[in-house]
């Protein structure tokens, strides 16, 4: 929703990548932002009206990113998108910071404007591989940002690092950093950083993508 620069950049992208889009605005003069090649959907209308968002094709979202120039319209069009329609990525643009902790209590992760890129948003509602923060000199440890599975949520870290034999750095919660601790569970929106070997990035990258194993005798968490 919203076909401002950052959501034609986001539809372009999106669909450069092979993703079907359909993009939502008022003001249909907005959509000259889009180049001429796009082959998606173009709906005017409110993005939280319902008849809008199913002409859009909500019912079959995989996600949705709601980048209007308004934080009210973003964060209800979101909750829509969420509560009524069962989009489980979901992604509201917040142009006051303040607001963003009390919208991501609701369920809705957000981004605030003052630090916001397209790379922020796109890995929040498209499946990304980990991203690389930081390494040692050597290459032989990074810290890794590593999308968790849904159903680890309500799990401790501790359990986490069993399994893949690996370490939680820091969690991102909210916008606050947390260093781990015993007990530290889970949540929803939580983005979690490994240190991991180089070399096992793609083992622990495919078990975290998978739910908890019941059985911790898994050979990949038996290495050291």
């Amino acid at each position: 929703m919203g076909c401002g620069r950052v959501g034609s950049s986001l539809a372009r992208t999106l669909e450069d990548t092979g993703h079907s889009v359909a993009i939502v605005d008022r003001d249909e003069s907005a959509f000259r932002r889009l180049p001429s090649s796009f082959l998606g959907r173009r709906i005017v209308g409110v993005g939280f009206d319902r008849e809008t968002l199913v002409a859009a094709g909500i019912e079959e979202a995989f996600a949705f990113a709601a980048v209007s120039s308004g934080d009210n319209s973003n964060i209800l069009s979101a909750r829509v998108a969420r509560e009524t329609y069962g989009v489980e990525r979901v992604v509201a643009r917040i142009y006051d910071p303040g607001r963003a902790e009390i919208y991501q209590r609701l369920g809705i992760p957000t981004v605030a404007t003052v630090r916001w890129t397209a790379d922020q948003v796109l890995r929040r509602i498209v499946p990304q591989e980990s991203t690389a923060v930081h390494h040692d000199q050597s290459g032989t440890l990074a810290i890794l940002e590593i999308p968790v599975h849904p159903a680890w949520i309500g799990h401790a870290y501790d359990e986490l690092e069993q399994v893949t034999a690996s370490r939680v750095a820091y969690v991102s919660r909210l916008s606050t950093g947390i260093l781990p601790r015993a007990g530290l569970v889970h949540q929803e929106g939580d983005i979690v950083h490994f240190v991991v070997e180089s070399a096992r990035r793609e083992q622990v990258e495919a078990l975290l993508s998978q739910g908890p194993h019941t059985d911790l005798t898994n050979p990949l968490s038996r290495e050291h």
